[in-house]
This record gives structure tokens, sequence and C-alpha cells, in this order.
């Protein structure tokens, strides 16, 4: 007797051997984040009957669990950018977010996000997400006060800083600490709940998708109360299932460069069942190798004064980089180890305000003594001191381009913080690829053709982002919603259509 086999992700259900829908609906989403819950409110504004199929108790998703910074402006510049003074170029803005993503970059894409980042600022204030008119003009990771805008990437930092004109577009929501993630899904979720036609089913984890006989995607595969239900999906399915950082085995064989990070970023579902389900159908996955990694090095913003090196006593980046890029960076080294050189007022505040936990490898009285205690080639660090502080003495970094502005003759004493993945500093880390799309959300095949039914937002979608070493904090809270968005404009059109 044959054994029924076990509906898993990676093989789609036929239409034709579903004998009862349990469900209908014009919209089905996989995923009730930031993505997902903004997909929903778009297609149920557009007059789509819309059900969320969310795997947890409640919604959230990564972006809960995010500082919830939105990378927006162009247009001259969203309401918080003007009011803080500055006015922001589409075209500058697309030039860099070209440079950050390099050669994977998907223009139209990201052409489509510059044109639309200030529309959609409007959309997100028009639901009720708050932005105080106010700038934080510090070198930090996440925005604890509630001003509305900050730097948040490598703007400012060489060779960014010459292909476009800088200018801040991490938006934080008026909210003092990092909360902004809670408060943004709390905003999205009232949105969600005061929709009709909406429903959410919560602990209900997507099993597989349905196609027909022409391998169009009519539905959803779904457990729920211990039950598989057929879920019909009129105007197609939308997944923002997350990427796939908490798969271990996903992330040994598309981005083994993850391995070395010491924190994944995300939630319980970023498992990777929305790029499978995809796949199963025919979409195409990209970037598959890519993600984000950093090493958070500030704050304190002291620590941009020193200088990361290899175990050949050679730097090997300008150190006012965002901290993604540093990470990115530090991987691609083939050293056994890595450091951070700083003076002891540099140091200063470094084991009360920094997120990095780097331990100490290593003091000196004298750059020699340091440069023994890390056993370092003799005269290698002594050569790169004097070559960086007689730079800092003449206003120029000759090597790295280091802005000016955070440069200082390291002077001993002297103290190396141990940079190296694994050996106790924090190496956050979670995947940047996924599913290839249109801009308007349509999952493709490798020959970029439409798989009809299906769209991905969010981490199952490869989006704007594309890899680390240009990466700005939020790039992936700015692309889920926005790509959330479009994605649920189209099903819902579809439907009609």
């Amino acid at each position: 007797m044959a054994v029924a086999s076990k509906t898993n992700p990676s093989q789609p259900r036929h239409a034709r051997d579903v004998a009862h829908w349990d469900l209908e609906t014009d919209v089905a989403i996989v995923g009730f984040g930031g993505a997902g819950g903004c997909a929903a409110i778009e297609a149920a504004d557009a007059g789509a009957q819309v059900t969320i199929f969310e795997l947890a108790s409640a919604s959230g998703g990564s972006t809960a669990m995010s500082s919830a910074e939105i990378y927006m402006g162009g247009n001259g510049g969203t309401r918080v950018q003007k009011a803080s003074g500055f006015e922001d170029s589409t075209e500058d803005m697309f030039q860099f977010m070209m440079a950050c993503a390099g050669p994977q970059a998907d223009e139209a894409k990201i052409r489509n996000y510059c044109e639309r980042s200030a529309e959609h600022f409007d959309w997100l204030v028009s639901i009720g997400v708050p932005f105080k008119d106010s700038f934080l003009d510090e070198r930090a990771i996440m925005c604890l006060t509630d001003d509305g805008l900050l730097y948040t990437g490598n703007e400012k930092a060489y060779p960014f800083n010459t292909v476009a004109k800088p200018c801040p577009r991490g938006h934080n929501l008026y909210v003092e600490g990092d909360h902004g993630g809670p408060l943004f899904m709390k905003i999205v979720t009232e949105n969600v709940e005061k929709r009709d036609n909406i429903e959410v089913h919560y602990e209900a984890r997507a099993l597989t998708l349905i196609v027909d006989d022409s391998d169009e995607v009519v539905g959803l595969v779904v457990r729920e109360n211990q039950q598989e239900l057929n879920v019909r999906a009129r105007g197609g399915v939308i997944l923002c299932a997350g990427g796939f950082v908490m798969n271990r085995e996903m992330v040994a064989k598309h981005a083994p460069k993850l391995t070395r990070g010491t924190e994944a970023i995300g939630n319980p579902g970023d498992t990777g069942s929305g790029i499978q389900m995809g796949i199963s159908v025919g979409g195409a996955a990209i970037n598959m190798h890519e993600g984000f990694i950093s090493l958070p090095f500030y704050p304190p913003a002291s620590m941009t004064y020193g200088i990361a090196i290899n175990d050949k006593g050679q730097r090997f980046i300008n150190e006012d980089v965002y901290h993604g890029r540093l990470g990115d960076f530090v991987l691609r080294q083939q050293s056994d180890r890595i450091y951070l050189i700083l003076t002891v007022e540099q140091y200063a505040d470094y084991e009360t305000a920094s997120y990095l936990g780097a331990p100490v490898a290593g003091t000196g009285e004298t750059v020699e003594e340091l440069e023994e205690e890390l056993g370092l080639r003799r005269g290698s660090l002594v050569h790169t001191l004097a070559t960086y502080n007689e730079d800092c003495l003449a206003g120029e970094d000759t090597q790295y381009h280091k802005s000016a502005k955070w440069l200082q003759p390291l002077e001993a004493p002297l103290v190396a913080l141990d940079l190296t993945p694994g050996r106790g500093a924090f190496v956050p880390h979670f995947t940047l690829g996924g599913l290839d799309t249109l801009p308007t959300g349509e999952v493709v095949n490798e020959q970029r053709d439409v798989i009809p039914g299906l769209y991905a937002a969010g981490r199952t979608a490869c989006g704007v982002v594309r890899r680390a070493e240009g990466y700005a904090s939020g790039m992936s809270v700015g692309d889920a919603t926005f790509s959330g968005r479009l994605a649920g404009q189209q099903a819902a059109a579809r439907r009609q259509g």
C-alpha cells in the first residue's frame, strides 16, 4: 500500500486533486509582518477580500523585532527631511542605492522605489505612522531619541560620497528607545483589524501552493487546528513569509559566508518556506549567496577614530563606514585575526556603550609592545601607524579616504579589540536572497516570465537590498512595506480583471 507523501513547500498541490475548497478569498497572504500587513491594507482598500495566514499567535514578524527605521527620500525630500533642512534629489538617492547594490542591482526596482519613496512616506503617515520633524546629528546604529531622521548608511563615506550627494534618509518613528518595530506593527495591525474585508488566521502554517493545469497559482494549503485546509485565492497568493536565516541547512547551502555570523536576526518563521514554495512552481530564486553581516563597532562614535587591521598589520577599509560594510569586508580578509586599534581615550566608554562585545586582544605602552603582543610581524603595525598618523596630520587619508572628520593620530598607549568573527564579537546576520520579482511584486521564472497568480514581498522576495557592503539601516523595512503595498495592489487588480 502506497503511503501518501507529506505536504511540503517544495511540492505544489494540483487543483484537480482538491476535492473541496475549505476557504475562498480574493487575495491570500502568507505572513503578517510589515510586508504582509501593508499588502493586506492595500489589497483591501482596492476592494479585495483578503485573508492573512500567520504561523505565530500574533502579528509582527521580523519587522516587530527591528528598530523600524524606514529608508525614504528623493522627490525633493520627505516632510521630515525638508523640516530638518535637507533637500533630497531622487537622482542622488537612485545613484546611491544603485552603488549600494553593485552589480546585483535591479535598476527598475530601485528606480521605482526612489521615485515613489516620498509618496510611500505620505502613505505611512496616512495610516497613522508618526514621525517627528527633527534630525539626530550623531553617528549611531539606531536612534534612541524620538528624532525622526538620521544617517543610517554609507552616504557620507567613500566611495559613496563620490557618487551622490549625501543625505540622511533613515526615518525613525516618533518614539524614544529601540521601540520602533513594535509601534510600527501595532499601527499596521490596527489598520488591518478595522477593515472588514480582511480576515486574519493566526497559528495557521502555510504548507504549499495550489496550481491548476496551466500552472497558474490558484490557492494555498494551510494547516490550522491540526487540519489541512485548501484555500482558493481568486486574485492570487502573496508570499510574505520572511527569509531563510533560521534554516541553517539553507544558509550553509546557499550563503555559507553567513555561517561565520554569531546571531541570526529574524523570527522563528524565517525558514525559507516561502522561497521554497515559489521555487516549486517555477519561480527563480536569486542573490541567495548574499546576506547582511555586521560588526557593530559603534557606538561610541569615538571608535571611528580607530583603525581596522588584519593579521598582516594592514588596514583594509575606511573606518567611517556603516557597520555592515565593515562586517562584509572583514569576511573578505585572508586573515586569521582582525583587530581594531584605538588609543585609550578613544576606547573611552566602549565597555558600557557598545553592542560589539569584542574582547581586548592586547594593549601596549608603545606601538612595538602592542605589535608583539598581537603576534604581528615586527615593524608591520609600526609602518601602518606611521603612514596613518602622517595622513591624519595632513588631514587626508591617502590610502582609504576616511573622512577628515574622523582622522585623529593614534598615539600610545594603545588598545586592540579582537574583531575576528567567532572570538567573542557580536556578528548579527540575515539573508538577502529570495524570489525574483517585477517591481510590482509578480514572481517571475528564470526567463523572467510571470508566474500567474503568485506575488512576493519583504525578504521572501529579492528586493532593492542586495549586499551587506552597501546596506543602510531602514532599507529592509522600507523595501518590505513598499513591496508589500505594490504586491497587494497587483493581486487585487488581477482579481478584478
